[in-house]
């Protein structure tokens, strides 16, 4: 991971940073309707640079007016670039204005881009051994990268130093401008070599080198094996004078005249007279109400114009040590319309976690701290856990008592493995903030408290200490303790404020927090603590199968090679595949050695016997270590199960995912997967029933599209992939064959997460001619989905997101993207996302459903005990089977009501491999 340096030269690209700030932040006006957004943005980065780097040199580099030598070498250069909005216009003097008045050295040179002010200042720099941090969004910029510069988007917090750049790149730094060359640049109308895209630049540098090494092995290029590799030498050799102008275009002038050094770029005293105007008239009140105070927050950069929050003050923060300071604090939570509360304890697993305190908020500042198990306070320096559960019990079990925390499953947990059933739950901040932008970053507190809040709080490393000498909280001394914990609660109460009316200012997100994401803490946490009762002397019989059967595949392997090698090493691998037996290398490391990652050997294994059973080898051997080898290690003592924990706020799309054990990985297409559900079991007298949606996001997209044909095939019940094939393959639709059926079940899916017709030919292993066809002739028969796939891209493209049926916002960052792959993987999960994200947001509304049944008419005949991609898997006496498995039918049935059938089939059995 790339890491900044200390104390370097910053060099702010404020050309790059004007557009993206532009384009970027909301669309900001003063009460006189003048635009605000991009200046906003600008000065929001550079007051986050400079409290970061509060003593480093300082200078923000912009365009000059006018030509440059570009424009002289090539009179076409930056001549598709549409002018300048006029609402952006207007902002660039103010902020000009701004940047002076904090005190920045402002530069622009005639004649030159920033980027060739900010090259020269940057090798200049270099060359002097100062380090140097460019700020920018403009991959350009990394051919400038060395052992003394690195760049950062402080809009994304991405930083790329020269071995970030080789990862990104697959080359590293050097290579930057060979790679515009060829690619160009429609942008800045740099013309580069037609029909060069990213991937055949990226081929031809990784296996040939620079400008000069391509033309000098142009013969080399027809055996790469990239798409097109044949007729490239060709295009190259018409369009090498092109390719060659391109990257004198590209290339970053290093040279410029300037009449300042690295070292005269000094900050200068902030004329503060000048800001307080420019602040007032522009109405950036909080960072105005920050000059009046002459005390400016502890803040970060935001995707968010402006939070309201002020500097955290912790003078407020109480520690409840005595009985009547706990009823005081009780008659303030009970008079509060909403609490924050957040448990301490001394574990994090929720199985194992004790009590060491419990933390409240009632207002922002108001918050305190009640310890009860710290290993060095005695009573009376602190309430017993039982007295203060017996004041609190009521309130924790009022489901009128509305309560707020920052992934309240846990906490749940906590208090119901100390007695108590913590009802109230209307709230959750890692819900509230991912049900408002899935993808903004990471939900944990200190990530939302630094977006949201732009305050960074207490860390536990800094109270604990690290590594194998961190404490446990119960060890941590009550001065350090309290304070941090007091913080949890006022935190998560402020970003509650502060969220909600995020969420709920829009109705169709409004409905996603409070009837599907909400109702749901509390049925994972009852899920979680049940758990799964496994067999592991099934698992042990599994293990010691896996273990022949990777003896045999080592032993075929050596076999095929002509000698001994570790299968697990991709050194000796990349050795057997390409040195000794001449396999043709499919694809490079960023470091330039043959790939033998997963989709290489997928390829090569079509034509040659050794990379098959690496696959296969491969595929095994996690099985055992993931599973057959882990699960009976993490069954509970107490209970005898494994307990896994669910997450509700990680996939982009509001999937759920699991982990400790990760019960979404565990294959089902292989034997050797299924098995492993065999080891999923029941209690005496119990049996497992599992229930899953029948081909659900088939179903969405028949709904979404409204295809005629799609919708037919599926109200009359017709076997959807036997269907596409009669379509596809114009024959009946009882003469359909196993292997058309097959190929139909590939471009269904295939289709739904945006396969090309490459992808398919490799998948079914035919032509890509054929395989195009096949798509083709698909969209002729539904056109309705090629019109809903049209329509969604456009729709991303316009909005910046897409929606769900019932409403859930997926943002897609790059659907704009200038890198074609980028934005291609962008449409393409605008395409599936609202049928990704429709099946999670039933399969919740089901899990509510059913949960709410089994709670008030089966609570001692039936348990929910998993939830896998679209299957619910219940617990259930065996005796009430029938009952059971005939509501839980009806209720995932009626989860959503779509223009199709929703249809949920059951299966039941000793085990979950019978059972599914």
């Amino acid at each position: 991971m790339a890491t900044l340096p200390d104390n370097p030269l910053i060099l702010v690209d404020g050309s790059s940073y004007l557009y993206r700030a532009y384009h970027a932040s909301p669309n900001l006006t003063n009460s006189q309707g003048e635009p605000t957004g991009a200046v906003f943005g600008v000065v929001n980065m550079l007051r986050s640079l400079l409290r970061q780097y509060p003593h480093s040199h300082v200078a923000v580099i912009f365009d000059a007016k006018g030509k440059t030598f570009r424009d002289d070498m090539y009179e076409q250069y930056k001549a598709n670039r549409p002018p300048m909005p006029d609402d952006l216009r207007g902002q660039i003097e103010p902020l000009h204005k701004i940047i002076k008045a904090m005190g920045l050295p402002l530069l622009a040179v005639e004649g030159v881009e920033a980027d060739d002010v900010i090259g020269t200042l940057a090798t200049q720099a270099s060359q002097a051994g100062m380090p140097v941090l460019i700020s920018t969004g403009d991959k350009d910029m990394a051919q400038l990268v060395d052992e003394h510069v690195t760049l950062i988007n402080t809009m994304t917090n991405v930083v790329m130093d020269p071995e970030a750049v080789r990862e990104k790149y697959g080359f590293g730094p050097e290579h930057m401008i060979d790679y515009l060359a060829l690619m160009g640049d429609k942008v800045d109308n740099i013309p580069g070599v037609p029909g060069v895209g990213d991937k055949t630049a990226t081929a031809l540098i990784a296996n040939l080198g620079g400008l000069d090494d391509i033309y000098a092995n142009l013969e080399r290029i027809a055996d790469l094996g990239f798409r097109g590799a044949k007729s490239m030498a060709k295009k190259l050799t018409e369009h090498k004078e092109s390719a060659y102008l391109s990257h004198q275009l590209a290339t970053i002038k290093l040279d410029v005249e300037l009449d300042f050094t690295p070292e005269q770029l000094v900050k200068q005293e902030p004329d503060n007279d000048t800001l307080v105007a420019m602040y007032r008239d522009l109405q950036f009140r909080r960072w105005l109400k920050e000059l009046d105070e002459g005390d400016a927050p502890e803040e970060a950069v935001s995707d968010e114009p402006i939070s309201q929050a002020a500097t955290i003050d912790r003078s407020g923060y109480q520690t409840v040590l005595t009985r009547d300071a706990l009823d005081s604090w009780l008659e303030k939570i009970r008079e509060a319309e909403v609490v924050a509360v957040d448990t301490e304890t001394d574990s994090l697993n929720y199985m194992e976690a004790n009590l060491v305190g419990i933390s409240f908020a009632v207002a922002p500042g108001e918050a305190a701290y009640v310890p009860v198990a710290h290993d060095y306070l005695e009573a009376p320096a602190q309430l017993s856990l039982d007295q203060v559960l017996d004041v609190l019990r009521p309130w924790l079990e009022d489901p009128s008592a509305a309560k707020v925390g920052q992934n309240l499953k846990y906490d749940a947990s906590v208090f119901a493995r100390h007695g108590i059933t913590l009802k109230g739950i209307a709230y959750d901040t890692m819900l509230e903030s991912y049900v408002y932008n899935s993808v903004a970053g990471r939900h944990d507190m200190d990530s939302l408290a630094e977006r949201y809040l732009q305050h960074t709080c207490i860390s536990f490393e800094e109270i604990a200490g690290k590594g194998k000498k961190q404490l446990t909280f119960n060890q941590i001394p009550l001065e350090q303790a309290a304070p941090y914990a007091a913080e949890d609660a006022d935190i998560t109460l402020r970003l509650h404020q502060y969220l909600i009316g995020k969420v709920t200012s829009d109705e169709k997100l409004k409905t996603i927090f409070e009837c599907y994401e909400m109702p749901l803490v509390s049925v994972l946490s009852r899920m979680e603590r049940h758990g799964v009762l496994i067999d592991k002397d099934k698992l042990a019989t599994q293990s010691e199968a896996l273990h022949t059967r990777l003896i045999e595949l080592e032993r075929e392997a050596f076999e095929i090679a002509g000698e001994e090698f570790n299968l697990s090493s991709p050194k000796q691998l990349q050795a057997i595949l390409f040195e000794k037996m001449g396999l043709p290398v499919v694809k490079k490391t960023p470091s330039g050695s043959p790939s033998t990652n997963e989709e290489v050997l997928q390829e090569l294994s079509l034509d040659y016997p050794l990379p098959a059973r690496i696959l296969e080898y491969r595929g095994l051997a996690k099985l055992k270590s993931t599973y057959t080898d882990k699960l009976p290690r993490m069954i509970n003592a107490q209970t005898g199960r494994v307990h896994t924990s669910y997450h509700q706020a990680v996939t982009a799309t509001g999937r759920l995912s699991s982990t400790d054990p990760n019960l979404q990985n565990i294959p089902i297409r292989n034997e050797q997967g299924r098995r492993i559900r065999e080891a999923f079991t029941a209690d005496a007298d119990n049996t497992i029933l599992a229930v899953d949606y029948s081909q659900i996001e088939l179903r969405i997209m028949a709904h979404l599209s409204g295809d005629k044909a799609l919708l037919e095939a599926f109200r009359e019940g017709k076997d959807i992939h036997a269907a596409t094939a009669a379509e596809v393959m114009g024959i009946r639709l009882d003469e359909v064959t196993s292997e058309q059926r097959r190929r139909a079940k590939a471009i269904n899916f295939g289709l739904i997460y945006g396969m090309s017709a490459f992808g398919l030919s490799r998948q079914l292993g035919i032509g890509r001619h054929e395989a195009q066809s096949y798509m083709d002739t698909y969209f002729e028969r539904y056109p309705g989905v090629k019109a809903y796939m049209d329509r969604t891209r456009e729709q991303a493209a316009e909005k910046g997101y897409v929606e769900t049926i019932f409403g859930r916002r997926l943002y897609l960052p790059e659907i704009k993207s200038r890198n074609g792959m980028r934005r291609k993987g962008a449409e393409r999960a605008a395409i599936n996302a609202p049928m990704q994200g429709t099946a999670a947001d039933i399969i919740k509304r089901a899990m509510i459903l059913v949960d709410q049944w089994i709670q008030a008419n089966a609570a001692d005949e039936a348990r929910l005990v998993m939830q896998v991609h679209d299957e619910l898997v219940l617990e259930v006496k065996t005796s009430s089977m029938s009952k059971v498995e005939s509501k839980v039918r009806k209720l995932m049935a009626s989860a959503a009501d779509l223009d199709v059938p929703l249809i949920a089939e059951a299966g039941f059995g000793d085990n979950w491999g019978e059972a599914h």
